[in-house]
């Protein structure tokens, strides 16, 4: 115990280099820590976050990592179903790490926290007909270890078992989070920095901007992890987080740029991964930004297609990072379209500016300082002055990035999103989805008010005709991708580098997919 008190008292109050080498029983992590607004699966929604949902609680249902379209059973060991219902039976015997036995009414009080609270991920839930007022109604207590789960909306039971195993189905402790409940926030404010679910690992110390540090829980439904804590430092710098695998001081370096990853190429001790992944890059307007108001305008979105330089930043400037994809669905989902209408061409995006009379064209972009957002914002920055639209770059922190997205308090943002789920509706339900019911998609954060494209979006979820619901998906992606405020450009690798003694590390192709259970030296 006095050792582990040693290694998280030089995580947070020094620096690596103190360290001669990391503990032999602790993961060390450098990556930015600057995204997290929250760890709270209710409210949780970045990187950072929800990577840290999948090793501090568990879901009923989760993704196979070496195959993401089956769902493996989790909490729920098997399930009947209905049309409109759910009956699951939960692994018998299972606890908390706080030693509290995981019921059917913490089942209940999770999902149904969620739609409560109604915050960034509850879009997810309330695509099931669900809100503050019915989401009780649909969640029933069968016996001790039986759950009922109902929806009214016009959806199969595999569409429902997708949302079950997204970061925000999380299943937390009821006991223990309504024991830190203050003011009907449903213990909200405490989970924002402390954890209460049944995954390999839990919070032990949370210091935003700072360091986050995870012991082990050995009694974890999951089985208990081999390492006794993950130290997870905050290294802005991305120089600095390959500077730190190189000496051994750290065990991970995540999120690396492309001349990081380039350099570290026959490093000894030193072992890189280019990871496929399912995120998409995109630029997204403000299309009721204060004092700019052409940014609403469609033929100002058609011209920025044009002033795009897709494969400059894909191939010359990032170096095989990324790979065009133009389509909101990326590639790997059934059904992504994978050709490419659009192609830099800065003339043909003057000319369409000057036939919409648009004047003097500019906007400000609010961007994370972190690699490969800043590098390819500057990338746009140049490509965009070429067609004569000028691009103020706002560098900030991620989660300040986040939060003025989400308060519709900036003109531009370049961006990243990646799919909560293993099917279409996911990316769907927030490029073309905006029902004006408070949901936080992506649509919502542009102001973009698309009542005909979200019905359609409905319609597209409800099909029981695979074949059928693959066209209407690719239909929804031609519409957004022809006239909307959000130019999708790039789908990108994850670029990580791993000392070589390091053993039974696995990431997946969604955001949430970082798995440490297994992890040994």
């Amino acid at each position: 115990m006095i050792k582990k008190l040693i290694a998280i008292s030089i995580l947070l109050t020094g620096s690596f280099a103190a360290m001669a080498a990391t503990p032999p029983n602790a993961l060390v992590v450098a990556q930015s820590l600057d995204d997290v607004t929250s760890l709270d699966p209710a409210q949780g929604f970045e990187l950072t976050s929800v990577q840290t949902f999948t090793n501090i609680y568990q879901r009923l249902v989760q993704s196979d990592p070496q195959n993401p379209t089956q769902l493996k059973p989790t909490l729920a060991t098997s399930w009947k179903s209905t049309a409109h219902s759910l009956t699951l039976t939960l692994l018998d015997k299972a606890q908390f790490a706080s030693g509290n036995p995981i019921r059917p009414e913490d089942v209940i009080f999770s999902l149904g926290r969620v739609v409560k609270l109604n915050l960034a991920p509850s879009f997810i839930l309330t695509q099931l007909g669900w809100n503050k007022d019915n989401v009780d109604s649909h969640l029933q207590k069968i016996d001790a270890n039986t759950i009922k789960i109902t929806w009214d909306v016009n959806v199969g039971p595999s569409f429902v078992l997708s949302l079950l195993s997204a970061p925000a189905s999380s299943i937390v402790d009821e006991k223990v989070v309504e024991a830190h409940e203050k003011n009907g926030d449903l213990g909200h404010s405490w989970l924002n920095n402390h954890s209460a679910g049944s995954g390999p690992f839990k919070i032990l110390k949370y210091t935003p901007h700072e360091a986050l540090v995870l012991a082990a829980n050995k009694t974890s439904p999951a089985g208990a992890p081999k390492m006794q804590m993950i130290l997870m430092k905050n290294v802005p710098d991305a120089a600095t987080r390959q500077l730190l695998i190189e000496q051994g001081d750290a065990d991970i370096a995540r999120n690396l740029g492309s001349d990081q990853f380039q350099s570290l190429q026959g490093k000894p001790g030193v072992k890189t991964l280019a990871l496929p992944y399912a995120s998409l890059y995109y630029l997204m307007f403000n299309t009721q930004a204060k004092n700019n108001p052409v940014l609403g305008n469609p033929k100002f979105w058609e011209a920025a297609r044009w002033a795009f330089d897709y494969k400059g930043i894909a191939v010359d400037l990032m170096r095989g990072q990324f790979q065009v994809q133009q389509s909101f669905l990326p590639q790997g989902f059934k059904g992504a379209l994978t050709d490419q209408p659009y192609r830099y061409n800065p003339e043909k995006a003057k000319q369409i500016l000057k036939d919409a009379g648009i004047k003097n064209p500019h906007f400000k972009l609010i961007v994370s300082n972190q690699p490969p957002y800043l590098d390819v914002a500057q990338a746009l920055q140049a490509s965009f002055a070429k067609a004569g639209i000028t691009v103020e770059l706002i560098p900030g922190i991620s989660s300040q990035v986040s939060n003025e997205v989400k308060e519709h308090d900036y003109e531009a943002t370049v961006s990243a999103w990646g799919p909560d789920y293993f099917d279409p509706n996911t990316n769907a339900s927030t490029f073309a989805y905006n029902p004006g019911n408070g949901s936080k998609t992506l649509a919502w954060r542009a102001n973009w008010q698309i009542p005909a494209l979200s019905k359609m979006t409905i319609a597209a979820r409800a099909e029981t005709n695979e074949a059928k619901r693959t066209e209407m998906y690719q239909v929804l992606q031609r519409r957004v991708r022809e006239s909307s405020p959000f130019v999708i450009g790039l789908q990108n690798k994850k670029l990580v580098a791993i000392r070589d003694n390091l053993k039974g590390y696995v990431q997946g192709i969604t955001p949430d997919m970082v798995y440490y259970q297994n992890v040994s030296k």
